[in-house]
Order: structure tokens, then sequence, then C-alpha cells
């Protein structure tokens, strides 16, 4: 199929369309689905076979769990569930969620690495192979709801003031008819 859209004989789009109808019957369809199957049995097999590849997708595994636990602590609100039904704003919560997710890890990663100078100034000796298994997705030290102290709570807030300062003088007719206004009423 590559070689077929390299050398022109068939289009990207007329071979894109055959393997999204997904019937059984469609040769293309089938061919790749074989394919497919017949990849995921030889990593399966390279997979059960060879322990220190066992070890590493464990290993990688268990650091994208960590991370999406870590993600889901921190957009704690409404446990996790959008409840909103727009696409627009699904992608917005979960970017933003991403984002925080991020942007604290980094945070948490600069803390370690301050740490571990600090450390190795003191004169610690700091194996590699320990660093290897620290986690930057510590939230021991992170307030979630954040600090609030009640020693203001006595304190009586200013009087609101509800007048505005904008000077509300009505325009004049032929302003609003030259901004096409039509008369004032």
């Amino acid at each position: 199929m590559a070689v077929s859209v390299r050398e022109g004989t068939i289009s990207s789009s007329t071979l894109l369309k055959r393997l999204r109808s997904g019937s059984r019957k469609n040769a293309t369809y089938a061919a790749f689905r074989e394919v497919g199957r017949v990849i995921r049995t030889v990593q399966l097999l390279r997979y059960l076979s060879d322990a220190p590849l066992r070890r590493r997708v464990t290993a990688a595994t268990n650091k994208v769990e960590s991370f999406n636990r870590f993600s889901q602590w921190l957009g704690f609100g409404n446990r996790g569930v959008i409840a909103d039904n727009d696409p627009i704003e699904q992608e917005k919560a979960m970017k933003f969620n991403a984002l925080l997710t991020n942007a604290v890890t980094f945070h948490n990663a600069l803390d370690i690495a301050e740490i571990v100078r600090q450390l190795l100034e003191e004169g610690w000796e700091i194996d590699p192979e320990d660093l290897a298994h620290i986690s930057p997705y510590l939230t021991e030290h992170i307030n979630r709801f954040g600090e609030y102290s009640t020693h203001e709570l006595g304190i009586q807030p200013d009087a609101y003031d509800p007048k505005l300062d904008v000077d509300f003088t009505p325009l004049r007719e032929q302003d609003l008819t030259a901004a096409g206004l039509g008369q004032a009423a």
C-alpha cells in the first residue's frame, strides 16, 4: 500500500476511504487487520521472552500511571468528572489540568534538584541509582484548598459605594445620526 501511494497507483484518500469502511469483506481492511495481528503476536512473544523488556515496560507503565494519579489528585474538583457536554469546554478543562500538572511537576523537579545540590555541598554521596527512584509527583507539600487565616474575620470591610465615577451625559442627536444609529430616543 505504501509503495502504491508513493508510486501514484492509488491515492492516499482512496486508501483511507477503503480502510475507513471497516467492512470484513474489504480485502485491504482484512489484510491490514491480519498484519496488525501478526505484529501484535510478535510483540507479545518478544515481551514474554525478554525479562529486561518486561522490566522497562513495567517501569514506563508505572511512571504513566503515577502521572495520571498525580494529575487526577491535582484536578480534584467534581471528582475529576467533566460535567460540561461542550467539547471545547471539555478540551479546555483537560488542557488546563495538564498544564497545572506539568507546572507542579516542574516545580517539584526543581525543588528536588535544589535539595540534591544542597546535600552534595554538605558532603553527602548521592548514588545515581537512588536518584532514579525519586518521583516528581509529590503531594505532601501542596495545599490544594489554600491557606485561609481566621484572624481577619472580625475586620469590617469598607462600606460599598455604588456610585460610579462615569459621565453619562446624553449623546447629541447629530452624534447618533453620524454614527448611523438614527434619532435619539
